[in-house]
């Protein structure tokens, strides 16, 4: 552990990715555990682009596709683009391909991260170890009311994989087989990391993230409405009072890190962590009153459900948003395009209407993990990086 570790992150500029550079960049868990970070992104991004200081550290690599070609032709491709892969020590796997026909999705993410692992294990001699991000759908919360009764809140990290046919689709569980095989008689180890829906910051166009979204919509609300206007809960009275945990970004990456850099994990092969800023549960009826009241409105929760649906409020006023664009001299394209994955906010606002709440006790009481972020933190955290990037307004007149 004395030695300089080197990560190579893939998905970089995703919500996960970019927490992860950018905290190995401000030197977390403490200066000299890195000695360089090498960001992969498949879109270009420039160092101004993507709000990471600017270090010697970092290099960006955009433009490698793990879907083209062969493996050979990949493996050739990173070797002629990425400088630096015999020291990479740390391989963190963030990307993700979004599509709306399930098999074609799980297909094309467990290829991806295949050729990742191959790729890796093939040109980086220092390897050390790998991260696998997962998510709650181990624990079936995707299938909603259909979710299997054996899954009780609060889930724990033992729970046992999904069965058929509650898993078809879910592509964790072949990349996970894949790691648990490929791994077995080599040196390094490989954890997966299971957060909840993660709330963060990008840069760029994301086909889904929450909270760009309530960023856009509450901001656009403000201007609408005014200081001190009272702000509706979009969604129904059930999913108002259904318990879960965020999982911020920055500590999504904090406690990878964390465990990661761990003598405890590091060669360990297949651990498992839920991921989540606290330890205690919340519900929107606590989170959405601090929500709104970071862009001075006041957050209600009216008698009738779902009074008003984010993404169709953001539609309905694009003009206005487009004036606020010009007004506060925010960058434009980013508050609506047809990246966007439809309906996903609905979806995870209103229809993720029953308990879902972690297990904390492996990442605090077993890794030993300290932090804890409430919601003003962690949300807080995700639109102060929005305002910065001249996203969001930062003042409203």
């Amino acid at each position: 552990m004395a030695d300089l570790k080197y990560a190579l992150v893939f998905g970089a500029s995703g919500v996960t990715g970019w927490a992860v550079v950018n905290e190995i960049l401000n030197d977390y868990p403490k200066r000299g555990t890195f000695g360089g970070v090498i960001a992969l992104t498949n879109r270009p991004l420039t160092l101004e682009q993507s709000r990471w200081p600017k270090d010697d550290r970092l290099t960006i690599v955009s433009g490698i596709d793990l879907l083209k070609g062969s493996q050979e032709d990949l493996e050739r491709t990173m070797k002629e683009k990425i400088p630096g892969l015999d020291k990479v020590t740390d391989h963190l796997f963030f990307a993700y391909k979004a599509n709306t026909d399930d098999k074609v999705q799980n297909e094309e993410n467990t290829e991806m991260f295949k050729r990742a692992v191959l790729a890796t294990d093939h040109l980086c001699p220092n390897l050390e170890h790998i991260v696998l991000q997962t998510g709650a759908k181990h624990y079936g919360c995707h299938l909603l009311s259909n979710r299997p009764a054996r899954f009780v809140p609060p889930f724990a990290e033992s729970e046992p994989f999904l069965e058929a046919p509650y898993n078809e689709g879910l592509f964790y569980l072949p990349q996970m087989e894949f790691i648990g095989e490929y791994s077995k008689d080599k040196k390094w180890g490989w954890i997966d990391t299971r957060p909840d829906i993660i709330i963060g910051f990008v840069p760029n166009q994301n086909f889904f993230s929450l909270g760009s979204s309530l960023g856009f919509f509450l901001s656009l609300y403000r201007e609408i409405n005014g200081e001190g206007a009272e702000c509706p809960f979009p969604g129904t009275a059930k999913s108002w009072v259904a318990k879960s945990i965020d999982s911020s970004a920055e500590m999504i990456a904090r406690q990878t890190l964390h465990v990661e850099l761990s003598d405890k994990y590091r060669f360990s092969k297949g651990e498992s962590f839920n991921v989540a800023d606290e330890r205690t549960p919340r519900t929107w009826e606590t989170r959405w009153p601090d929500l709104c009241a970071y862009f001075g409105l006041k957050g209600v929760k009216k008698p009738e459900d779902n009074p008003i649906e984010v993404r169709t409020y953001i539609r309905d006023n694009f003009a206005t948003w487009e004036q606020m664009e010009a007004k506060y001299g925010l960058q434009s394209g980013l508050a609506d395009n047809p990246r966007i994955f439809p309906g996903f906010e609905y979806f995870l606002i209103t229809q993720f209407d029953q308990d879902r709440q972690y297990d904390m006790t492996k990442m605090y009481d077993v890794a030993g993990f300290k932090e804890e972020r409430d919601t003003t933190h962690a949300w807080g955290r995700v639109f102060d990086h929005m305002r910065a990037a001249k996203i969001l307004p930062s003042e409203f007149k």
